[in-house]
Order: C-alpha cells, then sequence, then structure tokens
C-alpha cells in the first residue's frame, strides 16, 4: 500500500514469522504467516508440509483481539502466556485463529502491525480497491509468478473476474496487448490491459460532455457538473477544492484541471456517493429520552447459528456488538462449578460460561458506538446462580454498569443516550418499584427472593430437538429472583404485556414488555396509532418467533413504523431484512440509536402507517432513479461456468402505501455481447433505466439497492446490495456506494 511504504509495520508483515497456531489441548503445531506483496492477503504454511500453503484476505479479519481472551486460549493456555497469545477474528463463519508468539514483544508486534494493514485496506476509496482487486486477480493468475502472463495465464485471469471469452476473441485481446511480440504480456503490457479493462465509457462520455476546457475540466467546467448533474448547491471554491484533493495529476492540478482519471476518483470518493456524507457521522439529537430512539438490537445473540443445534460463542457478542447492536442477549441457566451458563435451553446447542460472555462485552461494546448497550437477561437461573451473575456483571463491568437512578429525585421519563454513553443497562425481572429509591421507608424487603409468576418474555417459546413446540418449563412453577440481580434493574424492568389500556394505567415508564413478532405484527396492523402512543412513554421489545429455528428474520419495518425501539433479530444470519435492519443503523454515526420522527414522539400524535391520515407525517416526495451501469460484477458461485446476467432492483420499504419494487432487465453474459474490443474490454453490463416512485413518510421509507445474477429456472443469485434511509440519499448523485456495483443517478421532488 502506497500510504505505508517503508513502514516499520508493514515490513514486518512481508517478513513473516513463525507462530504456533492452537486448536485444541492436544492440537498446537507451528504455522509460517507472511504478508504477500499484494498486502492484503496473509500466506501461511506448515513447517512440517510445505506443499500445504493456505491465504486469507486482511478485508476477511473483524478484528485481533490481544491477550487470552478466546474461548480456546483460556480453556487450553496457562495464565502465564497471557502477553504471547492473540487471536484473529473472521468475519462470516471461518474459523477464528488462536495464535502464540515466541515472546510478549513479538506478539504486540503481530497485533499492532494487523489493525494497522486493516486500517489502511478500510480506507480505500472505490477505485484503489478495485485496483487491488484487478491486480490480486493477476497475481493468482501469474501460475510460475514470473510477472508475466502467457494467453493461457490471461484466459485464467478473465474467469476469476467473471469474463468467459471464446479463443478467438482472447487471443485478438492478447495480440492487442502484445506489442513487443514476445508471447507474453510484460507489465508495461498488462497496465495496457489493465486500462482496457477499467475503461467506463458511460463516464468517458460524461466527462466529455463537461470537460470544455482543452479537453480537461477547469473549475468551471467542474462547478457547471456539480450544479447540472449532482444538484449540489457548490460554489468555484468547492470545485477548486475537489480538484486540489482528487487530481493525481501534478502538471493539471497546478493549471486547476481535472483530468479523467481525477474525475472518477472524486465520483468514487464519499463526496459522490449516494449517502449523505454528513449523516455518516452523529447528526441526530442524542439528548433525547432513549425511548424516543429506535435501537439496535440482537436476539439470542450467542447463537452462531441456528436456534438447536448451533453453537454458542463469545465471537457472536464481538460480531453484534461490532455491527452496532446496542442491546443483546443473554439466555442464562445454571451451570456446573456453581457457574451460570448462556446457550439456548432444551436444545444441542453449546454453552458458554455467562462470566466471559460478560467479559467480552465489556471489551467490545463500545468499539463502533459510545452510547449504552442493554444487557437483556432471559433468567432461568436458581437464586444462589442469580447472585453469581450479579457478582460477575459487578465485578467486570465496575461503574460502567447502571445499579443506582442517575436522577436526585424519582425521573419520569428515561435519561437520554447522550447521559448514558459507555454506560450498560440491565433488562430483568425486578423485585420492587424504583420509587423505593427515593422514599424513607424504602420498602424493604424482607426476603432476599421474590416469588413471581412468569412472563411472556421470560417464556419465548421454542422447538425442541423432536420438532414440538415447548415452553420454559419454569411456566409450571414461579420464578425467585435473587435480590443482587433486581438491584441492578433500573431503568429497563421485564414486566408482562397485558394491553395498551393496562399499560397506561398500571405501568412506570422503566416498565417494559417483550412481545412476540406474531402478536407485535397484529398490533401493528390493528391498533398501530396506539402502539405509537404507547411507545411515547415505554419501551417495547419484539422477537422471532419460535418457529424460527434456522435463525431467520422476520421483516422489522411494521414495527418500526408502529414505533417499536427494540426489534431484536438474529444478526447472525444475512438475509433482506437484516439488510434493512443494517440500512435504518446506517447513519449517525452508526451509533445503533435512531431518532424517531417529531410525530412518533408526541403522546397525542394522531399518526397511523396503514390509514395515512393527513398530518405533518406526509410530505410527498417523488424519486426519480437511472440505472445506467454496472463494473466488474463478481461470479457469486465459482463452479459455474456460465457468466452472470445482471439485473438491479430497486425497492422502498416503509409504510404500507410506499412500499415498492422496480427493477431492470436482465443483461445477458454481463454486457459482453454488446463488446467492442478495438474499442477497450467491455465487461461492464448497461441499462440506461428509469424507474419512479412516490413516497409519502420519507422519514420511514429505507432504500434498497440489489444486484442479482438472473436465473430462469431457480431463484435469483444475490451479487450484492445496499440498503439506507431515503432522507440520508444525496441529490443528483451518479455512483453507487458499493465498489463493482451499478451506477446510477437518482433526484427527488
Amino acid at each position: 500500500s502506497d500510504s505505508l511504504e517503508g513502514d516499520t509495520d508493514l515490513k514486518f508483515l512481508l517478513g513473516g514469522g513463525e507462530l504456533l497456531k492452537l486448536r485444541s489441548s492436544s492440537w498446537m503445531k507451528a504455522r509460517f504467516y507472511k504478508l504477500q506483496e499484494d498486502c492484503r492477503t496473509m500466506w501461511h504454511e506448515s513447517k512440517t508440509c510445505t506443499k500445504s500453503k493456505q491465504t486469507f484476505s486482511i478485508e476477511d479479519i473483524s478484528a485481533v483481539r490481544a491477550g487470552r481472551q478466546s474461548e480456546g486460549l483460556r480453556k487450553y493456555t496457562d495464565e502465564l502466556l497471557e502477553g504471547r497469545c492473540f487471536s484473529i477474528i473472521f468475519k462470516g463463519r471461518r474459523k477464528d485463529l488462536d495464535l502464540i508468539a515466541s515472546s510478549d514483544e513479538e506478539a504486540k508486534q503481530w497485533v499492532t502491525s494487523l489493525e494497522k494493514i486493516m486500517s489502511n485496506l478500510n480506507n480505500l476509496n472505490c477505485q484503489q480497491k478495485t485496483q487491488h482487486w484487478i491486480f490480486n486477480c493477476l497475481r493468482k493468475a501469474d501460475k510460475n509468478c514470473d510477472s508475466q502472463l502467457s494467453l493461457e495465464e490471461l484466459k485464467d485471469f478473465l474467469h476469476q473476474i467473471n469474463i468467459e471469452l471464446d479463443d478467438l476473441y482472447a487471443e485478438d485481446l492478447f495480440r492487442q496487448c502484445d506489442k513487443s511480440k514476445s508471447g507474453y504480456l510484460s507489465e508495461e503490457e498488462i497496465k495496457t490491459f489493465y486500462n482496457l479493462l477499467t475503461r467506463r465509457q458511460e463516464i468517458d462520455e460524461i466527462y466529455a460532455e463537461y470537460a470544455k476546457t482543452t479537453g480537461f475540466m477547469s473549475a468551471e467546467n467542474l462547478l457547471d457538473f456539480l450544479i447540472k448533474e449532482q444538484k449540489e448547491e457548490a460554489t468555484l471554491a468547492d470545485a477548486n477544492r475537489l480538484i486540489d484533493q482528487y487530481e493525481r495529476d501534478d502538471k493539471a492540478k497546478e493549471k486547476q484541471l481535472m483530468t479523467k482519471d481525477g474525475f472518477l476518483m472524486y465520483l468514487q470518493m464519499f463526496e459522490g456517493l449516494v449517502l449523505n456524507p454528513t449523516h455518516k457521522a452523529v447528526h441526530q439529537d442524542m439528548n433525547q429520552p432513549l425511548n424516543h430512539y429506535f435501537i439496535s438490537s440482537s436476539h439470542n445473540t450467542y447463537l452462531m447459528e441456528d436456534q438447536l443445534t448451533g453453537p454458542s460463542s463469545t465471537k457472536a457478542y464481538i460480531r453484534a456488538l461490532v455491527k452496532g447492536c446496542r442491546c443483546v442477549e443473554l439466555d442464562c441457566w445454571d451451570g456446573s462449578d456453581e457457574e451460570p451458563v448462556i446457550y439456548h435451553g432444551h436444545t444441542l446447542t453449546s454453552k458458554i460460561l455467562f462470566r466471559d460472555a460478560i467479559k467480552t462485552i465489556k471489551d467490545y461494546a463500545f468499539k463502533t458506538s459510545d452510547y449504552p448497550v442493554i444487557l437483556s437477561l432471559e433468567n432461568h437461573c436458581s437464586v444462589e446462580q442469580q447472585k453469581v451473575m450479579a457478582k460477575h456483571m459487578s465485578s467486570i463491568l465496575g461503574s460502567a454498569l447502571i445499579t443506582t437512578p442517575l436522577e436526585d429525585q424519582m425521573p419520569t421519563e428515561f435519561p437520554s443516550p447522550e447521559a448514558l454513553k459507555g454506560r450498560f443497562l440491565v433488562k430483568c425481572k425486578r423485585l420492587n418499584k424504583l420509587e423505593v429509591y427515593f422514599t424513607r421507608e424504602a420498602a424493604a424487603v424482607n426476603d432476599d427472593t421474590l416469588t413471581e409468576e412468569e412472563d411472556e418474555e421470560e417464556d419465548e417459546e421454542h422447538i425442541d430437538l423432536k420438532g414440538v413446540l415447548v415452553f420454559d418449563l419454569q411456566k409450571c412453577k414461579k420464578l425467585k429472583i435473587a435480590k443482587e440481580l433486581s438491584d441492578m434493574v433500573i431503568y429497563c424492568k421485564s414486566v408482562p404485556f397485558n394491553g395498551f389500556q393496562d399499560a397506561k394505567d398500571n405501568l412506570a415508564f422503566y416498565e417494559m414488555a417483550s412481545v412476540k413478532e406474531g402478536k407485535a405484527i397484529q398490533l401493528a396492523e390493528e391498533s398501530a396509532n396506539c402502539y405509537i402512543r404507547h411507545n411515547v412513554d415505554k419501551l417495547s421489545r419484539i422477537y422471532p418467533a419460535g418457529l424460527r429455528t434456522d435463525s431467520s428474520n422476520f421483516n422489522p419495518v411494521p414495527l418500526w413504523n408502529a414505533g417499536c425501539q427494540i426489534v431484536a433479530l438474529n444478526v447472525q444470519t444475512p438475509c433482506p431484512n437484516m439488510d434493512l435492519n443494517q440500512g435504518r443503523f446506517l447513519v449517525n454515526g452508526k451509533t445503533g440509536y435512531i431518532l424517531k420522527p417529531a410525530y412518533m414522539r408526541d403522546q397525542m400524535s394522531e399518526f397511523d402507517p396503514i390509514t395515512l391520515t393527513r398530518g405533518p407525517w406526509l410530505q410527498h416526495k417523488t424519486l426519480h432513479i437511472m440505472i445506467i451501469s454496472a463494473q466488474q460484477l463478481p461470479k457469486v458461485n465459482q463452479k459455474k461456468t456460465s457468466v452472470v446476467d445482471a439485473l438491479v432492483k430497486v425497492e422502498i420499504h416503509g409504510v404500507p402505501a410506499d412500499t415498492a419494487e422496480k427493477e431492470t432487465v436482465h443483461i445477458v453474459d454481463n454486457g459482453m455481447n454488446t463488446c467492442h474490443l478495438t474499442i477497450g474490454l467491455c465487461f461492464n453490463p448497461m441499462w440506461n433505466e428509469n424507474f419512479q416512485f412516490d413516497v409519502h413518510v420519507p422519514a420511514l421509507a429505507l432504500v434498497r439497492f440489489v444486484v442479482e445474477d438472473y436465473n430462469y429456472a431457480f431463484d435469483n443469485e444475490l451479487i450484492g446490495q445496499f440498503t439506507l434511509p431515503f432522507t440520508s440519499l444525496q441529490l443528483g448523485k451518479l455512483v453507487a456506494s458499493l465498489c463493482h456495483l451499478p451506477v446510477y443517478r437518482w433526484v427527488s421532488s
């Protein structure tokens, strides 16, 4: 990477070193690890078997954790090795690496160096990522590592990047680039080939239209583009700033001109993307009561896969927290040696220690967001092990754990996310009312436990291993709660839901119910306005039905439309509904908190997403989108011999009146049938299709862009997607927010 050239950490990784790889008490083997020359791929081999060589991408790493933080390292290594241990945590379902260095200093060097290269790659713009991807594929195709490409190696490269040419076309392309007639493409000839590969005819045409100054864009030409195409209220100073920032040709920059390469660089940086860059940072008022926000939430957070036999892991908490989840769930059961465990009861899911989960949550709670984390406890433990739970939370979380109200007098509403920054809230049952903190009588409880009926949330149903719908066995008896655990419940006391009127008459603001998805969706459809008013004062948590043993997800949008804050999803399962959740919380600095519209924070609100009567929520917008083209779409299934037949869908998700979907035609063979090798290699499908959508309640709408590989016999295969709030769209933007995905422009009126 250019920005790390000469860096000592980069040199360390390129040189590599030997580490011990740990899997179990009986499996610990030496492996040599080093960073490849592309600065994005780690290579490792066995010391005893040099034929065994494997690689993984730096971009696949989610985090590097110093010390004995993983379950395996804690279980299979001695405390004396703490400083020599570290773990590499991967995205997706790839197994993590537990590694041991030869010294504390070497372990620190590995962690520091890996984190630096990860940060550097994350900061690359789309054009740089495209270059990395293409050159990485070129290196893979160079089988004999001679820095030249033969005709066969060129064919292999084209296959890697999803281009299938017949032999005559491939030979013609090879001859065009082989200026030396050597039968191989040398470095300069490979660069010529790269330029053919990355040419964007549609961008060329746009650039040519505005490049009126001796074939280049002057600041005045660029300003004209910004105003007419990008719909920006820009000035000449803004245009000059963009030239200074993105032009790579020093001679052009001296004359305040922008070349085509500089123009493409600008288009693929954040100023040119469809997501409003001001919305990437915290831009909402964070001083409203906590329940006035949608809160990113996870269900059965400890599970990596399904709900019946899948593994439980502290890694699942890391993934959820790094994604920005602010409410995580812990299903707590009695364990051996008086240590509570977490797992999905009455199933074969594996178990993790409650203590380990709390340690992991503490370590990763505020990596992505500084705002409060809610620990949603589903408590099935005996009184004695509940006391152990309380002890662990107190000792591990320390002063970050909220154990008394923040206020000097009895509060009437929640504190704000800003006031709770860096703090943990416990959601569980409580022995008494919060008011006892502010009364002299203190409503002393004689016993240190309370016997209480199970509520709906504590009785989440699920499917057992025989496929039978079952409930927690504690339903038939009463649950005792330890006072030590009860005292930690301040702002999120779990109570049953007995209807909106009962809640209004009998529940305090801090008393909240969890409702199963089916019941919640019924309430949202039949009594939406009542639900919205209920959520002005209270918190609501919605969780998936027990029938979802595959950890699938329901659509969260109807629940958000009803003002429900904590819509808990199975974040381990990628799916369209999870895409919507990620899109909802993409903005506002990825804090995990999104302020609800004003009309959903008003106790007298008349808003109903179903009937849509007149009110301030009706702000009709017409969305015009033109899908122009896509670039370098990857082949989803590498085993398929056919080329991608790409199509684009645009979806609107919001109130029922706004929900809509439109799609382009599919382009056969990724646009290869429209290619002309004489003007360059083309594998960029072009649609030039226009869509129009009417959006009545923009504050609740999400826009989802989807690219799929068309299949006439089966379901289309997903290539990529991007979801964002309607109100975070930038006017007139010309390129997608994902590298290698479609170019589009949009206008809202």
